[in-house]
């Protein structure tokens, strides 16, 4: 495991320079299935930074990347790689600082290792299964906070139908009275690792993708959090709900909202 955390910082940090070399100097944007979900070429340049570190050092290993797809350069193994390259690419096209690389590492088909690396701030979230979760090597532990009223919570909307955001709406609504706040950051992969350190104590969403929550679902965990989908039983990242928390309000929330997010 040493060697594949070395080489997942090593593909973090390359993904990341990436992102800064075109920050803020974009000199265009597309738009890919919805005129609202974005990609740039710093998507792209920095899915390609991020396979060649790992390639290098893993020839045999597979890699699911968002904007390439499933790969593998040669052989099999049971080793893949589930790589964002920029979460939250609609901050970083409007230069708002909340963005980041996110990967996760398969092993056998169990996420045995994940980092999430925001290259703006510096900040380079890891863990690996069994060893706890760090923020820059110091480690992190959720919010102690016991009732949703003393909650600071967070959710995203996805590139979906009007019936599909009408429905995030109508659930922030009734969150909304029973906490301090609801925050949309637009960023899945930070808002897993902000409840891991304890900025924020619940984060729920539907329809991501396994490059969203892979590498996040187990710093949340290994922080100390616990991760489910909206009923409370087994999260998935192939599944269709994040539900993450501090641990100590998930039964709470699961009790209050778990029919509305049905």
């Amino acid at each position: 495991m040493s060697e594949i955390t070395d080489v997942l910082i090593k593909a973090l940090e390359a993904g990341g320079e990436v992102l800064m070399r075109h920050y803020a100097a974009l000199d265009s944007i597309e738009t890919k299935g919805s005129a609202k979900n974005l990609v740039t070429i710093a998507d792209k340049q920095s899915e390609e930074a991020i396979k060649d570190v790992i390639w290098s050092h893993f020839p045999s290993h597979s890699i699911l990347g968002e904007e390439t797809g499933a790969q593998a350069l040669r052989g099999s193994s049971d080793f893949r790689w589930i790589i964002d390259p920029l979460d939250g690419t609609t901050n970083y096209a409007h230069t708002m600082p909340l963005f980041a690389v996110s990967i996760g590492v398969e092993f056998k088909g169990e996420v045995v290792a994940g980092g999430v690396f925001n290259p703006y701030y510096k900040e380079l979230f890891l863990a690996e299964r069994g060893s706890g979760a760090a923020l820059n090597g110091t480690p992190i532990r959720p919010s102690r906070n016991a009732t949703l009223s003393q909650c600071l919570v967070v959710t995203g909307f996805p590139y979906d139908t009007p019936e599909v955001l009408q429905r995030c709406l109508s659930e922030i609504g009734k969150v909304l009275s029973h906490v301090h706040g609801v925050l949309r950051l637009g960023a899945a992969a930070l808002d897993l690792c902000y409840v891991a350190c304890g900025r924020l104590d619940v984060f729920w969403q539907r329809n991501l993708y396994p490059w969203d929550t892979a590498a996040g679902w187990l710093i949340v965990e290994e922080a100390g959090g616990k991760v489910t989908d909206f009923t409370g039983g087994q999260f998935s990242p192939f599944g269709n709900e994040v539900l993450a928390t501090n641990g100590l309000v998930h039964e709470e929330f699961i009790q209050s909202f778990g029919n509305a997010l049905r």
